[in-house]
């Protein structure tokens, strides 16, 4: 039986790219209103485009606390909100720029933090997160991020308590075919993309409907709450 998210908004911040883009399409397949909103104006307007059923778009910068708060200020009360925005850096820390790190927790951790604070969302409805498999299973080179993800996956159970009725829930993915690895060159990249599949007991990459399937259910089920699931084609296992 198909998810319906019929007459419920669903606001996905991040939306115009990767996860966040496969999250609204799948919400309006679903029957749900879904604008969506980032800070990346020439990825928006195509993103809408490309979703369909009447979606709309809107900038907000999920760095900045006056945007986020700007952007709430509405008065409107959103039956669900997933935020996949992020923008981190990867490598060790030893060689990270301090600026860099700072900026990478900032997008990602507090980003989520401030649209925890300012988001007026339904009693009943949901907030979703997305956090990581490195969360539980760190590699070298990508401390920082087992360290946000991590965090993001304490900040989902703590919030369920603080904001409930509010739902709150993460998916943490593992390797996922998004814009994130693009500024790989091509050959290196499916190159990578190979050598992980091989390990994967899925015996594949994650592509971002394979995510996005798992936060329209997120929305659609009442009595999910607190939850962080893990997506990650088996490496958690391997």
């Amino acid at each position: 039986m198909m998810t319906s998210l019929l007459n419920q908004t669903v606001l996905v911040i991040g939306g115009s790219s990767g996860l966040g883009l496969a999250t609204a399409r799948a919400a309006a397949g679903s029957g749900a209103r879904v604008p969506i909103a980032s800070r990346d104006d020439r990825r928006r307007l195509p993103a809408v485009a490309s979703i369909g059923h009447d979606a709309t778009g809107r900038p907000v910068d999920i760095t900045d606390d006056r945007s986020v708060q700007e952007f709430f200020a509405t008065g409107e009360t959103w039956d669900h909100v997933v935020v996949s925005a992020a923008a981190t850096r990867i490598g060790p820390i030893a060689t990270m720029p301090p600026a860099d790190a700072y900026d990478a927790v900032n997008s990602k951790f507090w980003g989520a933090v401030r649209v925890a604070r300012h988001a007026p969302i339904r009693a009943g409805g949901s907030l979703t997160l997305v956090a990581g498999y490195l969360a539980t299973r760190p590699a070298p080179g990508r401390a920082l991020q087992s360290a946000i993800n991590a965090a993001l996956e304490g900040l989902t159970r703590g919030l369920a308590l603080e904001l409930k009725p509010v739902r709150v829930n993460a998916v943490s993915p593992g390797t996922i075919d998004t814009p994130l690895w693009q500024s790989m060159p091509d050959a290196d990249r499916a190159a990578m993309f190979e050598r992980v599949a091989a390990a994967l007991p899925a015996g594949r990459i994650g592509q971002p409907e394979d995510i996005a399937g798992q936060i329209v259910l997120f929305m659609a089920t009442p009595f999910a709450t607190g939850t962080v699931v893990t997506i990650d084609g088996g490496a958690s296992i391997a």
